[in-house]
C-alpha cells in the first residue's frame, strides 16, 4: 500500500498534533478486552428481554394470548401494544415537504404487522433464555392481507394498502427541475440510457444493536446505554413519547461496535426498554442475535434508476433526467423519514459534473420489509453508479476514453463555487486535481496499453473510474433528510480545565468507531496549548452538554472540530488571562503551548496545574475579578457544510470459467481538506472501500415474493473477506474548506466511489462481449446468466 499526501494547498505551517498519525487512544482498551458496550452493563437485579416478532409480512393481529407465557419459569411480564397503550404517545418522523406520509413509531405492533421480524410481543424474565423459552408459549391469530414485496407492483391501482390512512403505498414524492430537459434531450449529439439497480443491503455491524435501561428509583429516572451513534436524538425523542423531563432520562452510547448508518435512528426497542423500565421499576437488557440484526434493523438502498444522459458533440454532458422507485420499506425512520435515501438519491445525481438541464423525480414507496435508513454514503453510492455509468456509456458512443470525458465534464477551480443543477452548492474542492491524481498513480496509460494485450490473450480485463462529490458537515441552512423540523446543524464541544489542572473535553458527537477520541483531541490540544496525552475526550452521552445529536453524514470533524477549536480558544484566552497576572506580563506577550503559559522569549512560564489551583484554590493569588471558571462551550454551526470529493480507479479481470470478479489494483485520489490523523483517515478509506466492494459483488437481501427474507444469515448474506479486499494505493489532496480548520467529512467516501469505479471496471472487461452492467451487485451467477444469454444471442444469430 502507499499513502501519497500532496502538497498542501497553503504553505501555512502545520500545527504539532493536527495532522500527525498519532496512534488511536482508543484501540489500547478495545484491543484488550477492556472496552464497555451497552451488552457489558450488568446493574442490580437486571431482567432481560426477548421479542416475539411476526412471521406474516403483511396481516392483521386478531388474537394475542399470553397466559401461558406470563405463567413460565422466571417470567416477570409479558407486553403487548394492548398493555402498554397509556404509557407512551407515538413518536412522528415529522417533515415539512409536501406530499409525504409520516408513520407512526410504536413500540410493539399495534392492530396489525408490516413486516417478517416486526416485534409483537416482548417477554421480560429473569434471563434471556427464560424469555426466548416463553416466546413459544405465546398465541397470536393473524388475518393475512397480502404481501407486498416489490416497489413496483406497490403502486399499481389494485395495490394493497400498508398504511390505509396514507390513501397510498407512495410514502414520499419529489422532483428536481433545471432547464428544458425534454428539448436538451431531444437536440443531444448522443443520448445514453439505462436502467440501474442497486439491491437491499445489510449494515452488518459487528456489534449488534443492544440496549440496557438502568432504572434509578430514587429519582424515578432511567440511563439508557444504547449503541446508538445519535444519543442526544434518542433522548429527546423518548422523552417526548414518555413525558418526560430530561434530566429524568440520561442517554449514553459507549463503546460501540460499528453502525454504518444502522445505529442511527430511534428504534422501538429502545421506546419499549424504557417504558418497561418505568413500567417495573427494574432495569433491562436486550441485545439483537444477528437474525434480529439482519431482520429487523433498518437497511440499505433498494433503488431502480431510469435515467437518460445527453451529450453534444464535443462529449459535454447537457441534460440528465431520472426516474426513480426507492423500495423505503413499511415505516418512515425517526428523525431522518422514509425520504432520507431515495430523495438524496435525486439531489445528488448530477454530481461533480456540469450539466445545464435536469429532472430528477423520485417516490417512496411502502413495502412489507423493514424500513431503510440511514446507510454509508446516503443515495450517493446509487446516484453515483448511475451517473458514472452514464458517463461510460457516452463515452463508448462518442469515441471518447473514460477519462477524456469525465475531464471534460468535471467542475473546474474557476468554477467554485458551483450550484449543480439539483440545487445543491459545492464550494471549492478539488475534482479535477483528485482525478489527475488517481489516473497519475494508477499509471492509466500503461494500463490501457496492458489492458489491450491482455485482450488479444483473450483475457476479460477491465479499468473503471468514478467520481463523486458529497456534501459532509452539513450545518443550519441544509437540512440532513428533506424538510426535518429538528436541527442537525449544529454541534457543541464543552472544554474544561479542574481544580487539578485535567483537561476534559465533552461533546455531543459519538463514536462508532471512526477513533473521534484521538482526533477531537489532536485539535483541543493544538487549540488549547495543551499536550495531546493530557486531553480527555468524553462523547455520546446525553447529559455532557446541554445539546447533543450525533455523529452522520460525515459531521464529527467538521462540526464537533469546528466547536473544539472554538471552545478551546475560549479557554486559552481565559488562561492566557490568569497567566498575566501570576507572571506579571501584558497577556499579548503570553504564549501556550504543552499545558504551559510561557511569557514569550523568556523562561518564566506556570502550568495548567498552576493556573487552575490560582483560579479555583489559592484566593490570595488573583484579584477577585480576575478569577473565572476555565471552562468553556461552544455550539459551531458551519451554516452551509462543506464538499468532499474523490476519484476512484479499479483494475478488475473477470473469470471466464467460474465468473469470480478479482481485483487487480484499486487507487483512490480524495479531498478532505485538511488532514486531522492521516493513518485514521487511511483507515477510513480502506473500511469504505471494503464496504463499497461488498455492495458492488457480494451483499444482498433477497426477499421472495411473500415478503420472506431468504439471505438472513450469514451463510447467505456474503461479505467480502481479506482476500478480496486488495492494497490500495491513496493519494490525499488536501484542499482546505472554507468551514474552521479547514476540514471536510470523509467518512463515507468509500462506499460511494467504489461500488461504481467496480461496476465501470466489469462493464469494461466484458465489453468484448457485448455485456453491460445495470444492476449491483454484479455477483458471479448474474455474470454467468449474462455470459449465457449472450452466447444463446449469438448461437440464435448464427442458426439465422
Amino acid at each position: 500500500m502507499n499513502n501519497e499526501t500532496r502538497p498542501h494547498s497553503s504553505d501555512v505551517l502545520r500545527p504539532r498534533n493536527v495532522g500527525a498519525a498519532i496512534k488511536r487512544t482508543e484501540d489500547p482498551r478495545l484491543l484488550t478486552g477492556r472496552g464497555e458496550y451497552s451488552a457489558d452493563r450488568k446493574p442490580d437485579r437486571l431482567l432481560h428481554v426477548a421479542f416475539l416478532r411476526s412471521g406474516q409480512p403483511h396481516a392483521l393481529i386478531t388474537r394475542i394470548d399470553t397466559v401461558a407465557a406470563q405463567e413460565a419459569p422466571g417470567v416477570i411480564a409479558v407486553l403487548t401494544a394492548e398493555g402498554i397503550a397509556g404509557d407512551f404517545k407515538p413518536v412522528i418522523p415529522f417533515s415539512r415537504m409536501p406530499n409525504y406520509y409520516a408513520t407512526p413509531i410504536v413500540p410493539l405492533a399495534i392492530g396489525k404487522v408490516r413486516y417478517v421480524g416486526e416485534a409483537v410481543a416482548a417477554v421480560i424474565a429473569t434471563s434471556r433464555y427464560l424469555a426466548e423459552d416463553a416466546l413459544e408459549l405465546i398465541e397470536v391469530d393473524y388475518e393475512p392481507l397480502g404481501a407486498i414485496a416489490r416497489a413496483e407492483l406497490a403502486v399499481v391501482d389494485d395495490a394493497v394498502l400498508l398504511h390505509e390512512e396514507a390513501g397510498t403505498n407512495v410514502l414520499i414524492s419529489r422532483e428536481f427541475k433545471k432547464g428544458d430537459v425534454v428539448a436538451d434531450l431531444k437536440a443531444a449529439a448522443v443520448r445514453v440510457s439505462g436502467r440501474f439497480e442497486m439491491t437491499r443491503k445489510a449494515p452488518l455491524a459487528m456489534e449488534p444493536r443492544s440496549y440496557t435501561a438502568e432504572y434509578d428509583k430514587r429519582r424515578d429516572a432511567v440511563t439508557l446505554y444504547t449503541s446508538s451513534n445519535i444519543p442526544g436524538i434518542v433522548r429527546d425523542a423518548i422523552c417526548e413519547s414518555l413525558d418526560l423531563p430530561g434530566h429524568r432520562l440520561r442517554v449514553v452510547a459507549p463503546d460501540v461496535g460499528g453502525s454504518f448508518g444502522s445505529k442511527g435512528s430511534l428504534y422501538p426497542e429502545e421506546l419499549l426498554i424504557c417504558i418497561a423500565a418505568r413500567k417495573l421499576g427494574r432495569s433491562l437488557k436486550w441485545t439483537a442475535d444477528r437474525l434480529e440484526e439482519v431482520s429487523s434493523s433498518s437497511q440499505a438502498f433498494a433503488e431502480i434508476v431510469d435515467a437518460d444522459m445527453g451529450f453534444d458533440a464535443n462529449g459535454i454532458a447537457t441534460s440528465l433526467q431520472a426516474d426513480v422507485i426507492g423500495d423505503v420499506g413499511a415505516y418512515s425512520i425517526y428523525p431522518w423519514t422514509c425520504g432520507l435515501e431515495p430523495v438524496q438519491v435525486v439531489s445528488f445525481l448530477p454530481g461533480p459534473y456540469k450539466i445545464a438541464s435536469y429532472r430528477g423525480s423520485v417516490r417512496g414507496v411502502a413495502t412489507c420489509k423493514p424500513p431503510t435508513g440511514p446507510y454509508r454514503g446516503v443515495g450517493r453510492p446509487i446516484s453515483t453508479f448511475v451517473a458514472e455509468r452514464l458517463m461510460d456509456l457516452g463515452a463508448k458512443a462518442l469515441g471518447l476514453d473514460p477519462l477524456e470525458i469525465r475531464r471534460r465534464n468535471l467542475i473546474r477551480a474557476e468554477e467554485f463555487p458551483y450550484r449543480i443543477a439539483s440545487g445543491i452548492i459545492w464550494d471549492k474542492t478539488g475534482f479535477v486535481e483528485c482525478l489527475e491524481a488517481a489516473a497519475e498513480v494508477v499509471g492509466y496509460e500503461q494500463l490501457r496499453a496492458q489492458q489491450a494485450d491482455a485482450r488479444k490473450h483473450g483475457r476479460l480485463f477491465g479499468i473503471g473510474i468514478a467520481s463523486y462529490a458529497e456534501l459532509t458537515g452539513i450545518g443550519s441552512r441544509i437540512a440532513v433528510a428533506p424538510g426535518m423540523p429538528i436541527n442537525t446543524g449544529s454541534e457543541t464541544a464543552k472544554i474544561t480545565i479542574d481544580s487539578t489542572g485535567a483537561i476534559t473535553a465533552a461533546f455531543g458527537v459519538a463514536s462508532h468507531g471512526q477513533g473521534l477520541e484521538t482526533t477531537l483531541a489532536q485539535i483541543v490540544a493544538d487549540d488549547l496549548g495543551a499536550r495531546f496525552e493530557d486531553v480527555r475526550v468524553i462523547q455520546g452521552d446525553s447529559d455532557e452538554v446541554p445539546m447533543s445529536t450525533g455523529t452522520y453524514a460525515s459531521r464529527s470533524a467538521v462540526l464537533g472540530g469546528g466547536a473544539a477549536k472554538q471552545a478551546s480558544r475560549i479557554v486559552q484566552h481565559k488562561i492566557k488571562r490568569v497567566a498575566s497576572h501570576l507572571l506579571e506580563a501584558n497577556q499579548d506577550d503570553i504564549e501556550v503551548l504543552d499545558g504551559k503559559a510561557v511569557v514569550i522569549g523568556t523562561d518564566r512560564a506556570v502550568t495548567f496545574k498552576q493556573v487552575a489551583k490560582a483560579v479555583y484554590s489559592d484566593m490570595k493569588t488573583l484579584p477577585v475579578e480576575a478569577r473565572e471558571e476555565l471552562t468553556a462551550t461552544y455550539t459551531y454551526d458551519p451554516i452551509n457544510g462543506t464538499t468532499a470529493a474523490a476519484t476512484h480507479i479499479a483494475v478488475v479481470e473477470v473469470d471466464p470459467a467460474t465468473c469470480f470478479v478479482k481485483i487487480l489494483k484499486y487507487v483512490v485520489a480524495e479531498d478532505c481538506g485538511r488532514i486531522i490523523n492521516p493513518m485514521i483517515v487511511v483507515g477510513q478509506v480502506h473500511g469504505g472501500v471494503a464496504q463499497g466492494i461488498g455492495a458492488a459483488l457480494f451483499e444482498e437481501l433477497v426477499y421472495d415474493d411473500d415478503g420472506q427474507l431468504l439471505s438472513a444469515s450469514l451463510v447467505d448474506y456474503v461479505i467480502p473477506s481479506a482476500p478480496e479486499v486488495p492494497a490500495m494505493d491513496i493519494v490525499h489532496i488536501e484542499s482546505e474548506s472554507a468551514v474552521a480548520g479547514g476540514f471536510r467529512g470523509m467518512g463515507e467516501g468509500g462506499t460511494i466511489g467504489a461500488p461504481a469505479a467496480i461496476a465501470n471496471a466489469i462493464a469494461d472487461a466484458l465489453s468484448p462481449l457485448g455485456i453491460d452492467v445495470s444492476i449491483l451487485p454484479m455477483t458471479p451467477e448474474r455474470i454467468f446468466k449474462l455470459m449465457e444469454q449472450t452466447r444463446l444471442n449469438a448461437r440464435g444469430k448464427a442458426d439465422e
